[in-house]
């Protein structure tokens, strides 16, 4: 059932045009979500009325500070978890065991921004004379004042895309679940989106994409969650709405201002541009100087003076969340931002604050209780402060020590986030980083960039196949693994231990070196210590590994056994004092890592 303790009059205000609407008149939520099904999106809420654009940078934002969290209204399934983070937290029966025994993942961040082969945000940045993003856009499709992104979603049409394929080798390469992008910041939702009009059924390839990855998990026995980061998309494209200030076309505005009556007679026609690009908000001050940074987000503060569609937004963001989580059941749900929560008035949460996040949250588990009998979902909750219901992330790294308080899955792309020509492929790189997020007690997934058509080049292939070789030898030491007492040993570096470095993998990380003394270690799940050598030793070389010596005083017990995975053959090692001393076998051929397995009681034997 539906939670419908709201007053009618702000539902009917907010949702009365919106599918949502059909349970408020009774009967069975499975009904409803049937009927609604049938439903176009254009039949969501309409836009609120937007007031006419003030002068550029002239508008202060408005206190997030006085301005208190808006409750919303959007109808939520009733259930034990209420949309308070109290009533999430106390209920909240901790993240499932899945997550750990798991470890490894793809992160499938693939969609139309691919076709631009320009790396991440090509959508935005097609929009910035000199980008190189703008550049390609310049030479593969046109003037952004002729044709603009929405074009670019027209033509995208990934014909090799085949997620039962890719999920197959995904999971040969020891990948045990997806994260799958659900909609990215471009605001192009990738599944039969019943509250959002721009999305890949009605647009582009005329797929239900999430519905593809979805039955692909569930056949390969994996875990899947979906990823949403269109939190901040209403004032991300505000380079949309600009033009070029030099040459032929200076003046001449981008595609960012058109609206649906300037659709009449077009391919377009029926779609308001608007619902994709959002609105003008140049006229808060910094605005425009963040849209076109890199990065920068807009001073924390509120759009004042466009509060119904600020509520409007956050309504509709919450809403698409809901859709896929009624229709897909996935494991977990995924947002990107860079505060506490979304629509917190401040960081990429900036612009209004409201209780949106709680309220889908509350309504993915309750249900998962309905569906599933308990809760043994999550919800990824980037940059929030440790909160039982919510997973968090380390993005292109991992923390220096042990991080226990929280569940955690480190992320990084082979590359960049979508895909453009150069990428350096390396499955050491790739290894090594698995290895340094489990032995600081995290899991860690890893996005291998699809090309526009939606396959794999011939290096990601190579790549994911040797990971895979390594995956099935050492698996026994990542798969339900925890941290150890320490993370590792070795070579020390401005006071800190060696570690792989941070940022997107490429070149410098496939030539990242380690040495003989670099170790790392887990608890596995049957309760032995293994040591990962960071560098394959040479034949014969004598290990010598401190932290399991008895002077080190980490083991509860002396060693009883210490075994090669992959080789099967008996080792010569020995305890003492300073190290636990390890000869390297002869016969051996290992890549990129090596692990120890070390009993330390008899209980500990295989």
């Amino acid at each position: 059932m539906l939670d419908t303790s709201v007053s009618r009059r702000r539902f009917t205000r907010w949702l009365a045009a919106s599918p949502l609407a059909l349970s408020w008149a009774g009967g069975s939520w499975a009904d409803n979500v049937a009927t609604s099904r049938a439903f176009t999106s254009a039949e969501a809420a309409p836009l609120p009325e937007i007031p006419s654009p003030a002068p550029e940078n002239s508008v202060p934002m408005g206190s997030a500070a006085q301005f208190p969290e808006v409750k919303l209204d959007f109808a939520i399934a009733v259930g034990t978890f209420e949309p308070t983070w109290s009533s999430i937290e106390r209920n909240y029966p901790g993240p499932p065991e899945w997550l750990r025994e798991a470890k490894f993942g793809i992160w499938v961040h693939f969609g139309p921004q691919s076709a631009g082969q320009s790396g991440d945000w090509y959508a935005r940045n097609l929009y910035k004379p000199g980008h190189i993003a703008y550049q390609n856009h310049l030479k593969n499709f046109g003037h952004p004042s002729e044709v603009g992104y929405k074009e670019v979603l027209r033509d995208w049409n990934p014909t090799k895309l085949d997620p039962a394929t890719l999920t197959k080798i995904y999971h040969d390469a020891g990948a045990r679940f997806l994260i799958v992008q659900g909609v990215h910041h471009d605001n192009f939702d990738l599944w039969d989106s019943k509250y959002h009009p721009w999305n890949s059924m009605r647009i582009g390839p005329k797929r239900d994409l999430i519905a593809e990855w979805a039955k692909a998990a569930k056949t390969a026995g994996m875990r899947y969650g979906v990823t949403f980061h269109h939190e901040y998309t209403w004032y991300w494209w505000q380079t949309a709405f600009g033009a070029d200030r030099a040459g032929s076309k200076a003046g001449v505005p981008y595609d960012g201002h058109l609206r649906l009556a300037d659709g009449k007679g077009k391919w377009w026609e029926g779609l308001d541009p608007r619902l994709l690009y959002g609105i003008d908000l140049r006229e808060y001050q910094g605005m425009t100087h963040a849209a076109n940074t890199d990065w920068d987000v807009p001073a924390p503060g509120i759009f004042s003076r466009h509060l119904d569609y600020a509520h409007w937004y956050a309504t509709q963001w919450g809403m698409r969340m809901i859709d896929v989580i009624d229709h897909y059941d996935p494991d977990f749900i995924y947002t990107d931002g860079t505060d506490r929560q979304p629509f917190s008035g401040s960081g990429t949460g900036t612009g209004y604050k409201a209780d949106a996040l709680q309220r889908v949250m509350a309504h993915y588990y309750n249900r998962s209780l309905e569906r599933r009998g308990k809760v043994d979902t999550f919800s990824i909750i980037k940059f929030r402060p440790r909160t039982n219901g919510t997973v968090n992330t380390e993005e292109n790294g991992v923390p220096r020590d042990i991080k226990a308080d929280q569940p955690w899955i480190a992320e990084a792309p082979v590359g960049d986030w979508f895909y453009s020509p150069g990428f350096t492929y390396d499955s050491g790189m790739m290894i090594r980083y698995v290895i340094e997020a489990v032995a600081r007690d995290g899991n860690a997934a890893l996005s291998i960039a699809l090309l526009p058509d939606g396959s794999l080049d011939d290096g990601s292939v190579r790549m994911l196949r040797e990971v895979g070789d390594w995956m099935r030898v050492n698996s026994s030491a990542i798969y339900g693994s925890r941290a150890w007492k320490v993370p590792g040993e070795g070579e020390i570096v401005a006071g800190q231990l060696k570690q792989l470095p941070g940022g997107k993998l490429d070149k410098i990380h496939a030539a990242f070196t380690f040495g003989p003394r670099d170790f790392r270690f887990v608890k596995g799940s049957d309760g032995a210590v293994y040591a990962f050598a960071l560098a394959v030793p040479d034949p014969g070389a004598t290990l010598k590994i401190r932290s399991l010596g008895f002077d080190a005083k980490l083991l509860d017990s002396r060693v009883t056994e210490v075994t090669m995975l992959g080789h099967g053959g008996k080792l010569h090692w020995r305890q003492k004092a300073g190290s636990l001393e390890i000869v390297y076998p002869r016969d051996v051929t290992a890549r990129t890592a090596v692990v120890f397995r070390v009993a330390s009681s008899p209980r500990e034997r295989q």
